[in-house]
């Protein structure tokens, strides 16, 4: 099976459908994902594809590879408008997140002080006080829900066991609406199960969430590369432009980023 890992610590800058140019930072092991979800949808593949490798970058090597590629990116006047945290897995996972987190922005205001700090987390971490009040030091939190039921969660996005829904968004209150929220829709079927976020119950409670949650943005997405999971079909555009819409109705004055 084909994957998209990110064999450096640092990658890019690459175009994002949701900051810009951004330059990547991975925090997790050059050659497999490591992460707290194995998402059907994942573009670095399964879990078990990566588990000979688990050796984490120090945070002594992501400073250094940070600030070399920043170096070279003033010299050539392009540097970027995002530094972003995502890579092959969930980046919270990493013991020293938040002293990496410190030293980023430190590098930021020296070398890039126009970018913001980026980190895109499925929030299984944010029970953790050192992941929490680093995410509250970044510029910019994209948080994943994919999905307001657990049973469809455990489906779609596959958690490590012990995980739960609830306590993910009593824990996403506790930053009063500070963040984008970012929703992957998805149907299809996997393990003979079928998977599918795009039904009238779902969106139901996926909007009554947004609601309680208050996010400042929401993103709103279909699957964009290779699956891991086979029988996966990509949503159209113009559906996810009707949930937007629905999204709109609520009049909350969420910035909408919509991509198919």
């Amino acid at each position: 099976m084909s994957s998209t890992l990110f064999p450096h610590i640092v990658f890019g800058p690459v175009h994002s459908r949701r900051l810009g140019t951004s330059l990547g930072v991975n925090l997790l092991p050059a050659h497999g994902k490591w992460c707290s979800f194995d998402c059907i949808y994942c573009e670095c593949g399964w879990n078990a594809d990566g588990a000979g490798d688990t050796q984490l970058p120090s945070r002594q090597k992501v400073a250094h590879a940070l600030e070399q590629r920043l170096i070279e990116l003033s010299g050539l006047n392009s540097l970027p408008d995002a530094i972003t945290f995502s890579g092959n897995g969930e980046p919270t996972l990493h013991p020293d997140f938040k002293s990496i987190i410190e030293d980023t922005s430190n590098l930021r205001n020296q070398y890039a002080p126009n970018a913001q700090v980026c980190v895109l987390s499925n929030v299984t971490q944010i029970g953790r006080l050192d992941v929490f009040e680093a995410l509250l030091k970044v510029d910019k939190r994209i948080f994943k829900i994919d999905s307001a039921f657990d049973q469809t969660v455990q489906k779609i996005d596959q958690p490590a066991p012990g995980y739960d829904l609830d306590k993910t968004i009593q824990g996403l209150m506790r930053f009063k609406g500070d963040f984008s929220l970012q929703t992957l829709f998805v149907r299809g079927f996997h393990n003979g199960l079928e998977v599918n976020n795009t039904t009238p119950v779902e969106l139901d409670a996926w909007l009554e969430l947004i609601q309680k949650l208050r996010p400042k943005e929401v993103m709103i997405y279909a699957i964009d590369r290779a699956t891991p999971a086979k029988e996966l079909v990509k949503v159209p555009l113009t559906e996810l432009e009707a949930i937007a819409g629905r999204v709109r109705s609520l009049q909350m004055n969420i910035k909408l980023n919509v991509a198919g």
